[in-house]
């Protein structure tokens, strides 16, 4: 089984924008970071965006909740 090299996938992420401070993916994983400290258990759901980030929405506590990710993946067609 082949390893992931995931500093390079990261310095890679951080050129190209995917990462780092304000990327989508930095705001995901402060999101669930969130909710793990609050001690909810989000195995099998999907974090969701209440006012969607194409329609302007933040990835803020206020506009988040949880969905099973059939619900979410049928809003999202």
């Amino acid at each position: 089984m082949a390893t992931r090299d995931y500093k390079k996938e990261y310095k890679r992420d951080l050129e190209t924008g995917k990462s780092g401070p304000g990327s989508d993916q930095s705001e995901r994983q402060r999101a669930r970071k969130a909710y793990d400290k609050k001690g909810i258990d989000r195995a099998g759901k999907d974090i969701d965006h209440i006012k969607p980030i194409r329609k302007g929405g933040k990835t803020a506590p206020g506009n988040l909740r949880l969905r099973s990710k059939s619900t979410n993946q049928g809003d999202n067609k």
